[in-house]
């Protein structure tokens, strides 16, 4: 043997980035022949010298997936910490301190800690995918080695390893088979087949298909259904295909459309009081001239101006989300994927087991005509029955099959007397049995051009007719036909042969074509229904699968999707992404789709601003899992599928999805009533603050009243998590706008200033509270009126429709809203008054401020329906 070696490199991507590409000597060697494929790789059918080996294994290092980048826990910590809101409100924590706030520090603080650490668990938790992927194939392999068959850990596996395979046994590294017997692989992890495909040693020479539909070679991470081969290494480790989508799940979470949303939130804040605090500052510093007092009254403001409640809010939100989801067979792995799940507008599924039972059944048994014929279901049953050895996906299908409960009472009154095997250059089989009536009947099934071939005559209504030439089309249509409609098809011949205890390949001719048998993987009763209530709520949905688009089409047009248009995986990989950004948009079907190429789809569709959920439980379902804003997984999905995935459903299920849909709105719609009271309230505040800074020759509110006005506000929504959310407002998907926000902040925001202005005339002019000496009056009387309309407007926001009359709160969210009320009203009253600089309000104030609270409730009703009419919330 020589000392050289293969070259394992990799080839540039083409067109786009992050392409999962299978490597280029497998292709190579798939379209080689079988001798040259063993020059290339400097080998031989008695394996490599441990020598080879050895300088093989230095050269390519260790048959493993993927070794990932371990980084420590204070990487992770730095990464949590790497956030605008942790950061700011870090910095209202030394703020709070500063200026004596204790217990606002504290509570910041508290919020700073829960935030970080949510975010260390969640990156913790994604470093385990590439374990998973690794422990996947920690077994050995059968390698012959300088001629000897000897167990081998797959981690010390080389390319130009001769290995031997048998049922049952996984695939250790992409092999190209050199020799094999009646070879059948288990791909549905990478391709989604719900069948066994065939493997054999021939080169492949069939153009336009897809690199994991070469009929000789077997990938890393399938498995052996039935049959024995031989096979070569070809490519290892990170070189092979699995092991390259493992190298894109190793690396962090993307960044889903709820984390862009509380980012742009929060750094429009930032922009607020960039603004604002300056100009409070320096307003308050010329007019008042004592710039220390200016100082810290600007420092309170950005602590009122900041939702600092908004990280607790947010977590007790999508906590309390995940628990009642649980309830619902919907298991939440990482809990800012709740809101991504509400939002969801594109629902991208596999087919195999989500649309379908993921079982294969005998759909059809009929004659020449497409009939249906007992005598076809009873042959092929006497087949599957009698047949020795490993029994097919097919053959379990028939023997499962009950639909005459007298069929096992017929079988036993035949006996076997011979069989003639299964092999792929016949592509049939057949067995010999002896009838009731003591005659030997032979009974052939396989493939329809295969059995046609040796077929003279064929039975119809009992008569046994000649096949003529005119009928052969005719006879060729009828089982295209259920090819056509998605079925895998099988034909059953028969042919009475003369008594002897042995038979051979040779007696199968001159048959008698009896009829066909149609196997499919049939849709879920629930599966239609389900996918019209989804498109009822707004959301579309997409079917990506690796299957054949027969089968597929198939499918979907039983559960009630579009079949016009269907995307198959090889005119997908000729796209630009600009051309296949195009047709995502109106086809809904995507069949014999590699892993990338699923990835590929959930990727344009986000970057067109839909917000997608990709629900897979297959080895190659997982780069599309990590690329979507929700992935979904089943519990019965393979460990990598459900550690790519956010949400695991305890059901493989559409109906439990829209239950968990529906739930995810809820959450979201509570968070965004957060983000609008505490923004457009905290902004009103703010132009009132600068307005009173302008021409009160004292503050307005001392920042110790400031933050207790802020601190009793916050407590008054804390049980906005459990609030009732409207059915109108989950009816359609809700993605972050922005805008709307932005929109909602500077209309009803601006109401409260309004009513801030006539309550400033008020104690002005009707109290006399120009002058300094009566300035805790002023303070007083604002700091009542501005928690009252804070507190009550709370119900008005939080619903489209007319509160308490449309639309009734929850009991806690009433509770509390009555309780700062009342704390606002006695407050002034109290022992605390004193320390806080609050003195008792006259009795007239009362009044006023009735009609005060009436009118804003007015306002800001009008204005919000006036905004919701204009479609601008």
């Amino acid at each position: 043997m020589v000392n050289t070696v293969p070259s394992q490199t990799t080839m540039p991507l083409k067109k786009r980035t992050n392409r999962i590409e299978v490597s280029p000597q497998v292709v190579e060697a798939a379209r080689a022949e079988i001798n040259e494929v063993l020059a290339t790789l400097r080998t031989s059918p008695t394996g490599l010298t441990q020598a080879d080996v050895e300088r093989r294994q230095q050269l390519y290092g260790p048959n493993e997936a993927v070794a990932e980048v371990k980084h420590g826990w204070l990487w992770r910590l730095m990464i949590s910490l790497r956030n605008p809101l942790v950061i700011l409100l870090s910095a209202l924590v030394a703020i709070s301190f500063a200026t004596g706030d204790v217990r606002a520090g504290t509570v910041m603080s508290l919020m700073v800690v829960l935030g970080v650490l949510l975010k260390f668990i969640q990156e913790t938790r994604a470093d385990t995918a590439a374990a998973k992927l690794k422990a996947m194939i920690k077994v050995t392999a059968t390698a012959v080695r300088e001629g000897v068959a000897q167990e081998v850990p797959l981690k010390e596996l080389v390319p130009g390893d001769i290995i031997k395979l048998s049922a049952g046994d996984m695939i250790p590294a992409d092999l190209r088979i050199i020799s094999s017997k009646d070879l059948f692989i288990i791909q549905a992890s990478l391709t989604g087949e719900s069948l066994p495909v065939e493997k054999v040693d021939a080169k492949e020479t069939r153009d336009g298909i897809l690199p994991l539909e070469f009929g000789n070679i077997c990938f890393l991470g399938t498995s052996v259904e039935s049959g024995t081969a031989n096979g070569v290494v070809v490519s290892t480790g990170k070189q092979t295909y699995f092991g390259k989508m493992a190298v894109t799940l190793s690396g962090r979470q993307v960044e889903t459309s709820f984390d862009k949303g509380i980012k742009r939130f929060t750094w429009l804040m930032i922009r607020f009081m960039a603004v604002m605090v300056p100009l409070v500052f320096l307003i308050n510093g010329f007019t008042k001239g004592n710039w220390g007092e200016a100082f810290f009254f600007a420092l309170a403001v950005a602590v009122g101006l900041t939702p600092e409640m908004l990280p607790m809010i947010v977590s007790v939100s999508l906590s309390r989300g995940a628990i009642l989801m649980s309830h619902k067979k919907v298991i939440v792995k990482r809990l800012n994927s709740i809101q991504n799940f509400g939002a969801m507008d594109v629902l991208c599924t596999d087919k195999t087991g989500t649309l379908t039972i993921d079982h294969v059944i005998l759909e059809q048994h009929c004659d020449v005509a497409r009939k249906e014929d007992d005598l076809v279901l009873l042959d092929t049953y006497l087949i599957s029955h009698f047949q020795t050895g490993l029994k097919s996906v097919l053959d379990r299908a028939v023997l499962d099959h009950r639909k005459d409960i007298h069929q096992q009472q017929a079988v036993e009154q035949y006996q076997r007397i011979d069989e003639i095997p299964f092999d792929f250059s016949r592509r049939m089989m057949s067995i010999v049995v002896l009838l009731p009536n003591g005659s030997h009947r032979l009974l052939t099934k396989g493939a329809p051009e295969e059995i046609f071939r040796r077929c003279t005559k064929f039975e119809l209504d009992g008569d046994i007719l000649p096949i003529e030439p005119i009928l052969i089309e005719d006879l060729r249509d009828e089982y295209q036909r259920l090819s056509a409609d998605g079925f895998r098809v099988l034909a059953l011949a028969y042919k009475d042969v003369e008594q002897r205890s042995a038979y051979s390949k040779d007696d199968e001719r001159d048959l008698v074509l009896r009829g066909y048998v149609a196997f499919l993987d049939p849709p879920k009763e629930s599966a239609g229904p389900a996918i019209a209530a989804l498109q009822s709520h707004g959301v579309t949905v997409k079917i990506l699968t690796g299957d054949n688009d027969l089968v597929t089409k198939k499918v979907c047009h039983d559960v009630g999707l579009s079949t016009d248009r269907i995307l198959i995986g090889a005119d997908i990989d000729k796209m630009s992404d600009e051309e296949l950004a195009a047709e995502i948009e109106t086809t809904h079907i995507f069949a014999r789709l590699s892993p990338s190429d699923k990835q590929r789809i959930v990727q344009l569709l986000r970057a067109k601003g839909h917000v997608v959920g990709f629900m897979g439980d297959g080895i190659n379902d997982a780069p599309a899992l990590r690329a979507a804003d929700v992935g979904i997984s089943v519990d019965s999905a393979v460990d990598i599928a459900k550690e790519s995935a956010d949400i695991i459903l305890l059901e493989k299920s559409l109906m439990v999805l829209e239950e968990g849909v529906l739930e995810g709105r809820k959450v979201f719609s509570n968070i965004l009533k957060y983000i609008r009271m505490g923004a457009s309230s905290n902004f009103g505040n703010m132009f009132s603050v600068l307005g009173a800074s302008a021409f009160l020759p004292y503050l307005p509110m001392l920042p110790m009243q400031i933050l207790t006005n802020n601190l009793l506000y916050d407590f008054s929504q804390v049980p906005i998590p459990t609030d009732n959310v409207d059915k109108e407002q989950i009816a359609k998907p809700r993605p972050w706008s922005m805008s709307e926000i932005a929109r909602f902040i500077l209309f009803i925001g601006p109401i409260s200033s309004i009513f801030d202005y006539t309550t400033y005339f008020v104690m002005l002019y009707i109290f006399n509270c120009w002058d300094p000496a009566r300035a805790p009056l002023f303070q007083t009387g604002w700091f009542v009126e501005s928690l009252m309309t804070q507190t009550l407007i709370i119900h008005i926001i939080r619903t489209n429709k007319i509160p308490f009359l449309q639309s009734m709160p929850s009991v806690p969210l009433i509770l509390t809203s009555a309780i700062i009320m009342s704390v606002g009203i006695l407050l002034p009253h109290s022992g605390l008054a004193s320390s806080l600089g609050f003195v008792e309000l006259p009795t007239l104030y009362w009044p006023i401020l009735l009609l005060t609270l009436l009118c804003y409730v007015f306002l800001t009703q009008l204005i919000k329906t006036i905004l919701i009419r204009k479609r601008w919330i």
